[in-house]
């Protein structure tokens, strides 16, 4: 008996304490939740780029279409130039995660002018006999690209791509001024422009400035190769060679250009932040 009373008298005397136990225990704290850093990446996004490229082709080769004339085998081409091109173009993209994205993109590259000078010995005497072309192109470029982001710094993500697809180039009128060394002239044309569809390629290198989540800017280099371009046929149309003169279409071969652009990309829907775990009890 007077052990269940010691008993009940240590339970009262435990209970009785507990308050002043709690009250010495530290508070709870309820953190607000943490919102992580949102990720570089995640899905749709449209582009838009301007540029300018410094264009070039190795070779004006010729292609006989008259059988009937002899070609100068002492022909050769002396010049070639052809203006720099200014180009704008679109496209829409997808980013996988934050360093593989790809898009598709198309762009109109200005119509400039090439001109080319070519020369000979034959039909020459006491010198060198000399035509010069001279023409406009313009070609619409349609590629699908991927790139490999390298990692951010600074807001700054530094990148390089890849990209293949088609150009539609457009050479117009197209002539030919003949200089004879006697000091008489030739003139030929192209009766049609020449349109054809050609393979191209590129690499892309560049660094994108992280705007926000959502907005990009880039500037980037980019080397194109727009293939072999084809001319239309041009003729002799000076009196006396309507039958037996040149004949002839030729080739800008490799043509190709070096194009430095400033970009832009918009993602369409903003990354997700991710929450951190609140922390119960601290103490």
């Amino acid at each position: 008996m007077g052990s269940l009373k010691t008993l009940t008298l240590a339970g009262a005397a435990v209970f009785a304490g507990l308050p002043a136990l709690a009250a010495d225990l530290p508070p709870l704290i309820q953190r607000a939740p943490v919102i992580a850093p949102a990720e570089d990446f995640g899905g749709w996004y449209l582009r838009g780029d301007v540029g300018v490229g410094a264009q070039n082709f190795t070779d004006f080769a010729h292609h006989q279409t008259n059988a009937a004339f002899v070609w100068p085998a002492s022909w050769r081409i002396d010049q070639k130039t052809i203006k720099d091109a200014a180009f704008v173009g679109a496209g829409i993209g997808y980013q996988f995660n934050n360093w593989l994205r790809v898009d598709v993109t198309g762009e109109y590259r200005a119509d400039v002018k090439f001109k080319v000078l070519g020369s000979y010995t034959e039909f020459c005497p006491g010198g060198r006999c000399f035509d010069f072309y001279d023409a406009d192109h313009q070609a619409l470029v349609f590629l699908a690209n991927a790139y490999v982001d390298l990692g951010t710094w600074w807001c700054l993500t530094p990148f390089v791509g890849v990209g293949a697809g088609f150009a539609r180039h457009n050479v117009t009128t197209l002539t030919d001024i003949g200089l004879i060394a006697d000091g008489s002239t030739g003139f030929g044309f192209a009766e049609t422009d020449k349109t054809e569809w050609k393979f191209a390629w590129a690499v892309h290198a560049g660094v994108a400035w992280n705007v926000s989540n959502n907005l990009k800017l880039e500037l980037a280099y980019r080397y194109l190769n727009m293939g072999d371009i084809n001319t239309a046929v041009i003729g002799c149309n000076s009196t006396g060679c309507a039958t037996a003169g040149p004949r002839a279409f030729y080739t800008l071969t490799d043509f190709h250009s070096h194009d430095f652009k400033l970009g832009m990309r918009w993602l369409f829907n903003e990354p997700v932040p991710a929450l951190l775990p609140p922390l119960v009890r601290k103490g």
